[in-house]
């Protein structure tokens, strides 16, 4: 590893700092050096609040030492006034004389423009150290900036002969077929904290009722979003409680109560392909990153449209001989991992993820 990779491999590191706290602005990390030493480092803490360029700069002790100093950082300093000021504009004022970027920011708004501003006043640019581990980190941004969607991650447990779950007609005829355990489940409900929202469709929502909170992990809720055609699901059900908002689309919003603050209705039009509609409505939300849950058939939808990103699938040793077909994916594996003997876990990426 090299003198820039160095430093650069420390600027993700504490871009990584900021996960759950940016959004749905990127991690970032920057780093500044003076003749082989680190004086200053940052890194984007909260959505809203001063940049990592910025904060790095901040926490020089000696700033007469920067016009003699490199700046690294994760992203393409920004070039446009937003919730801050442009860092590219605070960098020329403190005279730092050399900027190494790790990957170019995907946002239109910026997307080069940072990079042009820095070189346009005297500054020498690096662009590309440790550039693919940079996209990967902030790999939901780079989805949400190319193509204005939510960050997709379908999730589903299946048996090792390929099944769902067994055939079922409530909630109350039969419980699911268990095929995750404990330690799963757990990380299941990490990843939920992990997203904004969560995603199943009428038929897992009848069948289950499903809570849909990440109650075995610290951290918030997501979104529930439920696909409910006819408005099925009674208000009973769980995912009404008013421990997490709930996102409901439907072909015809029922009367609503005005002292109900946690259930909104969206209107879709049924006859026509509801995916793009249901992602873009989605993302007007502000909701820029979704765990698809079940049931088959939406999941499957995702795969067929080429729609998902990554996919979370636990694979059991039991075998269930009948019930509900698993979907069939294409992906690159992220990693395969083992627990307690019986499940695998199998994290899989999509292989035409363009911006890699």
């Amino acid at each position: 590893m090299g003198i820039d990779e160095k430093y650069m491999f420390r600027c993700l590191q504490l871009a990584k700092k900021g996960e759950g706290y940016t959004r749905p602005n990127p991690m970032v990390g920057a780093v500044i050096v003076h003749n082989g030493k680190i004086i200053g480092e940052g890194y984007h803490r909260k959505y809203g609040e001063p940049h990592a360029e910025v904060n790095a700069v901040r926490s020089v002790k000696d700033p007469s030492l920067l016009p003699q100093s490199t700046l690294y950082v994760s992203l393409e300093p920004c070039s446009h006034y937003g919730k801050t000021p442009p860092c590219s504009a605070m960098i020329i004022s403190h005279k730092i004389p050399r900027v190494v970027i790790a990957v170019t920011d995907p946002n239109p708004k910026v997307a080069g423009n940072g990079i042009r501003m820095l070189r346009e006043n005297g500054v020498d640019v690096t662009v590309g150290i440790l550039e693919k581990e940079a996209r990967e980190l902030n790999r939901s941004f780079f989805v949400n900036q190319l193509y204005c969607r939510p960050y997709i991650i379908l999730k589903w447990a299946q048996s090792k002969d390929g099944y769902l779950d067994r055939h079922r007609t409530s909630h109350e005829s039969a419980p699911p077929a268990m095929l995750s355990n404990t330690l799963t489940s757990i990380l299941v409900h990490r990843t939920r904290t992990q997203v904004q929202g969560i995603m199943v469709g009428t038929r897992t929502a009848l069948l289950d009722n499903p809570q849909l909170t990440a109650r075995k992990w610290y951290g918030s809720n997501p979104v529930r979003i439920i696909i409910d055609r006819e408005n099925k699901i009674s208000t009973d059900f769980r995912i009404f409680r008013p421990d997490a908002p709930t996102l409901v689309f439907t072909e015809k919003a029922p009367p609503l109560s005005p002292d109900n603050k946690f259930v909104k209705y969206i209107e879709l039009d049924f006859s026509k392909d509801i995916l793009i509609p249901l992602l873009k409505a989605i993302y007007k939300e502000n909701i820029y990153s979704v765990l698809v849950e079940g049931g088959g058939h939406l999941l499957s939808s995702f795969i067929e449209k080429q729609l998902w990103d990554e996919a979370f699938i636990e694979i059991t040793d039991t075998a269930l001989q009948d019930g509900i077909k698993s979907p069939e994916i294409q992906g690159q594996d992220i990693d395969i991992q083992k627990y307690s003997g019986s499940v695998q876990i199998h994290l899989k990426s999509k292989i035409t993820r363009n911006f890699l």
